[in-house]
């Protein structure tokens, strides 16, 4: 199958087999978009995503998979591929390595270098609208750091911050320059922590809040770092996905960006209470500074040290994610009724163990 130039044609995700990607896979194709979806491993990963599409109830009939490699210059793509997706019109790059305790170049070569190829290869599409690249809230309020940067800035970076938030800070501002040096269109989306579907809680990350979600169903959590102030802003998974598949509709101009986020959420306090009395287990009997947790052991806090830097007091502008929700017609799902049934669902799979 090949791309039209049409309104309605063609989409180009990677990291579609991801959290992310899949639920915006299933959005476009509910749009009536033909989708091509860019994974390693080709086949195989493909026909479980064609699965996950079918227990879903979404139509995968508009569905292309090609094998690519976002790490390798080109992509990796084969000559056919590339002929295939001459006609793509938008693409969505959810293709990221989220985890902590990364090592420095391995979420380089993913967050920072994959990220650029992807600028590179989508700059050459002789219909390309608009380039979507998912990167995240607190990056966005972190200041613009310049690429290529200096690399006693970078050191000093990936040593503050760990190589996972150092790396999507630094593929951020990478993303920004060479699409500007390209010519790419370019949307920047950075949503806050993504929970589970609005309706059924379903998520499939298990790492970041949830973990304290877990922690706090296990009776591990005595104590709660930071203050009553902490704001640990969500946005539910579907919709994100409403929100990415609409930006190329609205969207115009070389750079747009978008804080997604729920200004709802509680503060953190707030909405661990909330979860503990709807899980019917003890809140955290006492809050620490963030500081002080940073300067006590691991071993003895149980908290990752890369986690500290989201527990922030700060607010986000949203304001630019709001008048396109707007235009659009998409508004957020009750935050408390969805936290309530993400954690529903987090402890049904067990928390993925």
């Amino acid at each position: 199958m090949a791309f039209s130039a049409s309104e309605t044609g063609g989409a180009l995700v990677f990291g579609a087999t991801g959290f992310i990607g899949r639920w915006l896979v299933a959005e476009l194709l509910g749009r009536g978009r033909t989708v091509a979806v860019a994974v390693r491993g080709g086949a195989d990963r493909g026909e479980e995503l064609r699965g996950w599409l079918r227990e879903h109830g979404v139509d995968a009939r508009g569905l292309v998979v090609v094998d690519a490699d976002i790490t390798r210059p080109g992509l990796g793509l084969g000559e056919g591929d590339r002929e295939r997706l001459e006609g793509v019109r938008d693409v969505f790059n959810a293709a990221a390595l989220f985890r902590f305790g990364l090592g420095r170049e391995e979420a380089r070569r993913a967050n920072v270098d994959g990220a650029v190829n992807v600028v590179r290869w989508a700059a050459g599409l002789p219909r390309l609208r608009r380039l979507v690249h998912v990167s995240g809230y607190r990056v966005a309020s972190a200041g613009t750091l310049t690429y290529p940067a200096a690399a006693k800035e970078l050191d000093a970076l990936y040593r503050r911050l760990g190589a996972y938030e150092a790396s999507k800070l630094e593929g951020d501002a990478a993303v920004r320059a060479v699409s500007e040096e390209e010519g790419a269109p370019l949307t920047a989306v950075h949503p806050a922590t993504v929970i589970g579907h609005s309706v059924t809680g379903e998520a499939g990350q298990y790492i970041g809040l949830a973990e304290l979600v877990r922690d706090l169903w296990a009776g591990r959590l005595p104590a709660l770092a930071g203050s009553r102030r902490t704001f640990v802003p969500v946005v539910t998974v579907d919709h994100l996905a409403r929100f990415m598949a609409a930006v190329p509709e609205y969207d115009e101009g070389p750079y747009r960006a978008h804080r997604v986020l729920d200004g709802a959420t509680p503060n953190l306090h707030e909405l661990v209470g909330l979860l503990a009395r709807h899980l019917g287990v003890r809140p955290p009997r006492m809050m620490l500074p963030v500081g002080l947790v940073r300067r006590l052991p691991r071993a003895l806090t149980g908290v990752e040290p890369e986690t500290l830097s989201f527990l922030s007091e700060e607010r986000y502008d949203t304001s630019s994610a709001d008048v396109l929700a707007k235009e659009a017609g998409l508004s957020h799902p009750p935050v408390e009724d969805a936290l309530r049934r993400w954690a529903d669902r987090l402890v049904a799979d067990r928390f993925g163990s």
